[in-house]
């Protein structure tokens, strides 16, 4: 066992405190991973309140991380020592299921193993990113490519697959018309993406205080939902719509935007549950569907089409002592767009 520095939530309702905790032995087909840096995502934040359930604690959370291979155990091949690497929201997954079989470990039958919070393979709770190393199962590491800029890959292990995932599921591109809901740290990956794709990007958020980074982000339009001419003026417009908003929104409102055969795709997750009316689905042929976040070979797609391209999240770089003050502007919207520690301050 190695013991290692971190930053921990006591309890549901205690912020989060310096501390340590233990990383397994490197197994046979491990990697040892020391942390450059974390992102924070508005899921740990959720999840160290006990909000999506309950938490055993203490809990270190993280799930956006990168850092460089430190040890590979004896049967490891994938990676090696010094390379530049990345994990996100998962660690692990049964490998047998059809679903893994095809590549889809995110929605693993017999459940996959998230980065925190989730019973390992030997039984203990997996402890996330918020810390200076991780060992991870080989199969799970994913190599980040040099022309990322190293303190923003981060927030690609989880705001770029979640919003690459759909996007290319749902086949946005060239003569198609994609809405983002949102323009935060999700929505601002989602448009950056969309617009690389070839898509018509639009933004819907409730303001237009952020429409010159949309702009500058490939979004070709962007509108204010509280003005109520939007949702009079985009009426059947929208091929695709992804929600990246993790509150209460009016559905039926948003739907109702999409043309004939079109998908809203929600990858935001609020607490509560959203009320929709079904009509709003039979009038042209809509579809409301949901995505999480994408398998090991996806996720490596999605970082390699990031450099291809020349994206990378926007960040707000952080010591590990301001992350308490991170989460609040989290919370209040107060910041543009990814808050990232920097694990080094870690001590």
């Amino acid at each position: 066992m190695k013991t290692v520095k971190a930053y921990a939530a006591p309890s549901a309702t205690d912020p989060l405190i310096p501390t340590t905790i233990e990383r397994r032995d490197v197994g046979a087909k491990d990697v040892l991973i020391k942390i450059a840096y974390a992102g924070i995502c508005h899921s740990d934040i959720h999840t160290v309140r006990g909000e999506w359930g309950p938490q055993q604690y203490p809990l270190t959370v993280g799930h956006e991380i990168v850092g460089v291979v430190e040890e590979v155990g004896s049967e490891a091949t994938r990676h090696k020592v010094g390379d530049r690497v990345g994990v996100g929201c998962m660690v692990n997954s049964c490998r047998e299921c059809a679903n893994c079989q095809q590549g889809e470990e995110q929605y693993c039958l017999n459940g996959n193993v998230g980065t925190y919070g989730a019973t390992d393979r030997d039984g203990t709770i997996t402890q996330g990113g918020y810390s200076t190393h991780i060992v991870v199962d080989e199969d799970f590491v994913l190599t980040v490519p040099e022309s990322i800029p190293y303190e923003a890959a981060a927030p690609l292990l989880c705001a770029g697959i979640t919003t690459y995932s759909p996007l290319s599921h749902w086949n946005a591109g060239p003569g198609k018309k994609v809405a983002v809901v949102g323009m935060g740290g999700l929505g601002h990956m989602a448009v950056k993406i969309a617009s690389a794709m070839g898509a018509e990007v639009t933004v819907l958020s409730q303001s237009l205080s952020k429409q010159e980074d949309g702009k500058r982000f490939g979004a070709e339009h962007y509108y204010a939902t509280s003005d109520p001419d939007t949702f009079k003026q985009l009426t059947n417009t929208f091929d695709l719509i992804i929600n990246t908003v993790s509150a209460k929104i009016d559905l039926d409102a948003h739907l109702g935007l999409l043309g004939l055969n079109g998908t809203m795709v929600n990858v935001g997750a609020p607490a509560d549950a959203l009320p929709l009316h079904v009509f709003t689905l039979f009038n042209q042929r809509r579809s409301f569907a949901g995505s999480g976040i994408g398998g090991i070979r996806e996720t490596q797609e999605m970082l390699d089409f990031c450099a291809e391209h020349g994206i990378a999240p926007e960040i707000e770089l952080i010591s590990a002592d301001a992350i308490n003050e991170a989460y609040e502007r989290v919370l209040s919207s107060d910041v543009r767009y990814r808050f990232v520690i920097d694990t080094a301050t870690l001590g």
